[in-house]
């Protein structure tokens, strides 16, 4: 399966790393921090399983998005208490952003939308942990305070789930 993604700088992985300690209570940290725009879903999408025909698609669609850019924001912590999949509760740094919302609307009508994740439902947001006690996510969100973190992306990235990495960039100009 593939998904577009947003690079996360180098600022929000340090954040991650420097909250590292307070996340060893949940049952999986997650290492690799990944900012989800649009999840391809082959069961609404015959293209959702071929790379090239993916890519050609994706690439006209970006560039008409107009900004050439995408303006994003960490501003906090917050968590999924039952997430539409894997355990719960699901930590993570909260995005906030106009720009990758509008562009996630786009995706949605011509890709279509993935019943619980997307659409109406959509919550940008790096995933930092998961598993665990909710009364843990609920502490470690009272406790603590995060530095916003702005930054722009000019380009999105194709990942690929089976190997777990970035297939292609796209450029948004």
């Amino acid at each position: 399966m593939f998904s577009l993604n947003v690079p996360v700088p180098g600022q929000v992985a340090r954040l991650a790393s420097e909250l590292h300690p307070e996340l060893t209570r949940f049952e999986r940290i997650r290492e690799r921090h990944t900012l989800l725009a649009k999840r391809f879903d082959t069961g609404l999408d015959d293209d959702a399983d071929s790379l090239p025909r993916l890519r050609e698609r994706l690439r006209p669609l970006l560039r008409s998005h107009g900004a050439g850019s995408l303006d994003l924001r960490v501003t906090g912590l917050d968590y999924f208490e039952t997430p539409p999949r894997g355990p719960g509760p699901v930590v993570y740094l909260v995005v906030e952003s106009a720009d990758l919302h509008a562009l996630h609307r786009r995706l949605c009508e011509s890709f279509g939308t993935v019943e619980g994740m997307e659409g109406d439902g959509y919550v940008p947001h790096v995933t930092l942990a998961r598993g665990g006690r909710i009364a843990d996510a609920t502490d470690l969100i009272e406790r603590t305070s995060i530095e916003p973190i702005a930054w722009t992306t000019e380009e999105l990235r194709i990942r690929d789930s089976r190997y777990r990495e970035d297939a292609a960039r796209i450029p948004l100009r």
